[in-house]
């Protein structure tokens, strides 16, 4: 064979390999739908997209806030693949013929619950008669509070309900109501420090009795249009398996959790010192890690940074971080991602209590799957 048509058919192969080789490792766009705004509670997909887990899968990824109707719109309507909504989201939704299903279960526990000054109230049933402030009428604060009375046989004409907006620690400190529905991962550590700054009148510390205490109802996770599932699975498994790696990261080491997400949230504290010793105290936990530590040894390491750090630190430096700690209670299991059939159940009855949803037998097992989804050790 003519030498010179040697090295033009090896130039021909060499070419085509190394576009086949540009083309496996090209990246796809793809934009991840969230609620509410930029803030260290998203810190699992910052990490994975500042650590590369997404695009390990082949992602590109980029997120936009939303609220959670927008989200449900924008995926039902094929205008974006992956969105993150709550559990009741989905029911509603597909009480309306919209076409969306719950693929990863991001949050384990629902992070609802009601705070009240330390010793005021022991168990739900102490709410009868206490005038109780709620952000309105409306979403996983309204949804919880009416599991929550339920669970003691309560309603809400056993309380005064005084709907106050999204200003808990301030209408509480003021005295202005008994106790408050919150998130168990924010606003009780507000509440707590302003009483131990002597800023909450005669509070000195509070008690929180979470939702989660009393029933298991589906929180936030990730959903997809169904047209998805079926055309595009491999897609799904690509974001979950990302995504999952991501979250197991930030809940093994938050203190680098912590680092990646001041990229993305603005006015996180970051004074010199503090995010030294968060590089230190991060490499000193993958260290640790490199060990196969139990589910309990690690959740103990978390805890021993907490107290190292508020040796060190003020507690207006530490809020966001305990805040991302007391989240990562919120979303740990053994298995990440996975629903169970009892919490959506238990979610439809409180829907069906609060006469938002007819249906009292709505069919459920298609809202979602556990498909895509690993045991431990796969």
């Amino acid at each position: 064979m003519n030498i010179r048509l040697i090295i033009r058919l090896c130039f021909i192969v060499t070419l085509a390999a190394a576009s086949t080789a540009s083309a496996q490792n090209e990246l796809v766009d793809e934009r991840i739908l969230l609620t509410f705004i930029p803030n260290v509670q998203f810190a699992p997909f910052y990490v994975a997209i500042e650590d590369g887990y997404f695009a390990d899968a082949g992602l590109n990824a980029s997120l936009a806030h939303l609220q959670e109707p927008e989200v449900v719109d924008l995926v039902a309507a094929g205008q974006a693949n992956f969105g993150i909504v709550s559990g009741e989201q989905v029911i509603l939704a597909r009480a309306q013929g919209r076409g969306i299903l719950y693929v990863f279960e991001w949050f384990q526990q629902y992070p609802v619950g009601v705070v009240a000054a330390g010793g005021a109230i022991e168990n739900v049933s102490d709410l009868r008669g206490l005038k109780v402030g709620i952000p309105g009428r409306f979403g996983a604060s309204y949804s919880g509070l009416t599991t929550l009375l339920q669970s003691a046989g309560l309603s809400e004409a056993d309380i005064e309900l005084d709907e106050i907006g999204f200003h808990a620690p301030e209408v509480f400190c003021l005295g202005a109501v008994d106790a408050a529905v919150v998130y168990v991962n924010n606003e009780p550590l507000q509440i707590r420090q302003r009483a131990l700054a002597g800023d909450c009148g005669g509070v000195t510390d509070v008690d929180v009795i979470s939702v989660a205490s009393q029933a298991d109802l589906v929180s936030n996770g990730i959903i997809v249009s169904r047209e998805l599932l079926e055309d595009h699975p491999q897609k799904i498994q690509r974001v979950v398996n990302g995504f999952g790696a991501a979250l197991r990261k930030a809940i093994d080491n938050p203190a680098h959790a912590y680092l990646v997400s001041l990229h993305f949230v603005d006015n996180l504290p970051a004074e010199a010192d503090f995010l030294a010793e968060l590089q230190s105290i991060s490499q000193q936990q993958e260290r640790f890690l490199e060990s196969n530590p139990t589910a309990e040894q690690t959740a103990a390491s978390r805890q021993a940074m907490r107290r190292s750090l508020a040796a060190a630190f003020d507690a207006d430096v530490l809020t966001q971080f305990e805040v991302l700690l007391a989240t990562i209670d919120l979303w740990d299991a053994e298995t990440l991602g996975y629903t169970d059939l009892s919490s959506w159940e238990a979610m439809r009855d409180t829907l069906v209590l609060m006469t938002i949803l007819d249906d009292a037998e709505a069919e459920l097992e298609d809202a979602f799957t556990n498909q895509f989804i690993q045991g431990p050790g796969e």
